[in-house]
């Protein structure tokens, strides 16, 4: 089965036509190798799949013969992703939260009295010779 088709069959990618963008984009490696959409895959394969800033590492245990419920997923690969990564996603979700980007605007009055607490602080720490002691 070809690997677009297979990623697609296994619920990776809603559709065959992303997954073979992501093929063609490199995001796709079978065995270390990058793939095209049209490679096949065989059974112990080890495919890694870069999307949404993580890197999916699969082992194909099987091929389906179509497209499969989400329930049935885990019979035809094993997700052997490390829990780093997931982790570390949370992490960035985190830091844009609170990531106010350039040109979004004045500042809120919470902003402003985050940043006046935020100097005012440091001012104390300034002053108590805080900074002073290393």
């Amino acid at each position: 089965m070809r690997i677009d088709k297979y990623l697609w069959c296994i619920r990776y990618y809603k559709t065959r036509n992303i997954a073979t963008e992501a093929c063609k984009k490199g995001h796709i490696t079978i065995n270390g190798q990058p793939a095209k959409p049209s490679r096949d895959v065989f059974a112990t394969d080890k495919i890694t799949v870069r999307k949404d800033q993580i890197n999916y590492k699969l082992t194909v245990l099987d091929i389906p013969p179509n497209r499969v419920g989400a329930k049935l997923v885990d019979i035809y690969r094993k997700d052997e992703t490390p829990a780093e990564a997931f982790e570390h996603l949370e992490l960035l979700k985190l830091s844009k939260d609170y990531y106010r980007a350039k040109g979004t605007g004045r500042p809120t009055k919470k902003d402003r009295r985050d940043l006046d607490d935020y100097s005012d602080d440091i001012d104390d720490d300034f002053l108590s010779g805080e900074e002073n002691e290393i």
